[in-house]
C-alpha cells in the first residue's frame, strides 16, 4: 500500500511539473558566417566546402572525399542503384528457388588457389608468438564458393552475397581489394548449358528491374557518366548470349589485327585486352567462354576427359566495356579424380573434409561467381570500379 502511494505522489509531482519551451532557434547566413569574428575581433576563416554547388567535379576528383562525396547527385544515383540492384539479385534467387546462406568472412581456405589473401592476427595483447588465434593460419574470404558447396548438398540450390576480399596489388580501373560477390551453387547439374542459363537470366531480370524501378537514376548516369550506354545495355539484354570454347577464342586472337601487349597463346590466360576485343569481335554481345585448360584452372574445376587439349568443364562470362564478369563451372564430384588432382597439388590433407563430401555421397553438380561492382560498371557505364562502391579500398588507400 505505502509503494502504491510512493508512485501515486510521483505520478502527481510529474504531471504538475512545467513543461519546458523550446528557445528560439538562432538563425546564421551565410554572410554572417563568413563574417564572423572572435572574442578578440579578429575574423574568423572559413573552409571552403569542397564539393560546389551545381559545379559537375570529375569523379576521380569527388573520390578524394568519401565522407561528402555520396550527396552530390552522381554518386546519389549510383548507390541508390546499387540498393536496388541488391534487392533484385536477392528477389531473383528467391523466386528461383534458392536459399541464402551467410558464408563466412574468416576462413581457412583458399577457393582460388591464387594465395593472394589477408592472413588474420589479433593485435596488441592478444598476438601471442608462434600461436595462431584460431589453431589454423586464418584469412580473409576470397570466395564463398567452397562453404556453398557444402551447403548445396543439404538444400540444393544455394547462394551468398557478400564481401570478399583479395590482396592483389594492382590499381587497375576493374579491381578492389574489398568488393562483393554474387556466387551460387546448384545440385543435379548436368552440363554448362544449364549453368549458363542461369547466368544469362540472372544478368538479364535484374538489369531490367533495375531499369523499371529507378529510371531517373539510370538515366542520370547514362546521359552525364556514359552517353550512348543506354543503347548498349538494351543490346545485350535484347540478344542471345554467343557461346565460343577458349581454343576457338584463343584462334580468334591470333588472327586479329590488332597488337597485343600480351600474345595470346593456348594454355595461357585471357588478359583484359583479350577480353574486350573478343565481346568487340563478338558484335558487342555477351559471350560465354567454355572449356578451359585444366592448368589454368583450380582444382575442383571437373575434367572433361578430352585427350591431349586436357581442358575442364570451367565457364567465363565477357561482357561489353568490362570483360570477365561471371565465373563458373562444374565441380569435380567424381572422388577419384579430385583426390588425384590434390595429390598432385599437395593440398590432400589441407581439403581432406572437401574430398569427404565426395567419399559420402555426391551428386552432379556446378555453380559460378559474379562481381557485383563490375555488374554495376557494366550496366550503367562507369569507367573505374571505384565510383561504384560506397567506400572503395585499394593499394595504399583505405580512407575512413
Amino acid at each position: 500500500m505505502l509503494e502504491v502511494r510512493c508512485l501515486l505522489r510521483s505520478v502527481r509531482f510529474c504531471s504538475s511539473a512545467p513543461f519546458p519551451r523550446h528557445k528560439p532557434s538562432a538563425k546564421l547566413s551565410v554572410r554572417d558566417a563568413l563574417g564572423a569574428q572572435n572574442t578578440s575581433g579578429e575574423r574568423i576563416k572559413v573552409q571552403a566546402f569542397p564539393i560546389k554547388y551545381k559545379e559537375r567535379h570529375p569523379l576521380e576528383y569527388l573520390r578524394q572525399y568519401p565522407h561528402f562525396r555520396c550527396r552530390t547527385n552522381v554518386l546519389g544515383s549510383i548507390l541508390r542503384i546499387r540498393s536496388e540492384a541488391t534487392a533484385a539479385i536477392h528477389s531473383f534467387f528467391k523466386d528461383s528457388g534458392f536459399v541464402h546462406i551467410h558464408t563466412p568472412i574468416i576462413t581457412s581456405n583458399d577457393s582460388e588457389g591464387a594465395g593472394e589473401l589477408f592472413q588474420l592476427e589479433p593485435s596488441g595483447k592478444l598476438k601471442v608468438p608462434e600461436e595462431n588465434f584460431f589453431n589454423v593460419p586464418a584469412f580473409l574470404t576470397v570466395s564463398g564458393q567452397l562453404h556453398l558447396e557444402v551447403m548445396s548438398g543439404a538444400f540444393t540450390q544455394v547462394f551468398t552475397f557478400g564481401p570478399t576480399f583479395r590482396a592483389e596489388n594492382s590499381q587497375s580501373r576493374r579491381h578492389l581489394a574489398e568488393f562483393y560477390m554474387v556466387e551460387a551453387e546448384i545440385s543435379f547439374v548436368n552440363s554448362l548449358q544449364d549453368l549458363m542459363q542461369v547466368i544469362e537470366e540472372l544478368f538479364k531480370a535484374t538489369a531490367m528491374m533495375v531499369l523499371s524501378n529507378c529510371p531517373e537514376d539510370v538515366e542520370l548516369c547514362h546521359k552525364f557518366i556514359a552517353p550512348g550506354q543506354k543503347d548498349r545495355l538494351e543490346h545485350m539484354l535484347k540478344n542471345n548470349f554467343l557461346i565460343i570454347s577458349y581454343t576457338e577464342a584463343v584462334e580468334i586472337l591470333k588472327q586479329a589485327s590488332q597488337n597485343f601487349t600480351f600474345t595470346p597463346e593456348w594454355g595461357v590466360n585471357l588478359q583484359t585486352e583479350h577480353e574486350k576485343y573478343l565481346v568487340k569481335h563478338c558484335g558487342n554481345i555477351p559471350v560465354f567462354i567454355i572449356n578451359y585448360p585444366l592448368a589454368i584452372k583450380p582444382f575442383y574445376m571437373r575434367d572433361n576427359e578430352d585427350g591431349p587439349q586436357h581442358t575442364v568443364a570451367a565457364v567465363d562470362l565477357l561482357v561489353p566495356g568490362v570483360g570477365e564478369l561471371f565465373g563458373g563451372g562444374l565441380r569435380e564430384e567424381r572422388y577419384h579424380f579430385l583426390e588425384e588432382r590434390l595429390a598432385r597439388s599437395g593440398l590432400t590433407e589441407v581439403y581432406q573434409w572437401y574430398l569427404d563430401l565426395r567419399r559420402f555421397g555426391s551428386v552432379p553438380h556446378g555453380g559460378f561467381g559474379m562481381g557485383f561492382e563490375r555488374y554495376l560498371q557494366c550496366i550503367l557505364g562507369v569507367d573505374n570500379i571505384k565510383d561504384v562502391i560506397p567506400f572503395p579500398r585499394f593499394p595504399h588507400s583505405c580512407l575512413l
